[in-house]
């Protein structure tokens, strides 16, 4: 099993291009309900996801650890997983960060 970046990607690029198709199909006075609540839905998966592929990664440390397994590879890919993961999610809180700061920033 080897690890696809781009379908990490497609997989939260997808939800987020759905949550967006699904916000535009709705009535113009509950697009701002509807479109916050698929986002929010999105990233709490996303983050969801996340936490299982770190958790993965710790069981494979730990299997390995405990000589339970000898097998280097899956331990690797659930290691690179986890990173790549954690990182997408890093640069999403960054960026959301960022866009908040220059609201906040923003004069009336």
């Amino acid at each position: 099993m080897a690890l696809d970046i781009t379908e990490l990607y497609n997989v939260s690029s997808g939800a987020v291009r759905e949550a967006a198709k699904t916000a535009a199909t709705n009535k113009p006075d509950s697009y701002a309900d509807q479109g916050f609540d698929s986002l929010l839905h999105t990233a709490i998966d996303n983050l969801s996801t996340t936490n299982n592929y770190l958790s993965d990664a710790e069981n494979e440390e730990i299997k390995w650890a405990l000589g339970e397994t000898e097998n280097t590879h899956d331990l690797s890919i659930a290691l690179q997983k986890a990173s790549t993961a954690l990182q997408y999610t890093v640069a999403i809180r960054d960026k959301l960060l960022d866009a908040y700061k220059e609201l906040i920033q923003m004069q009336i």
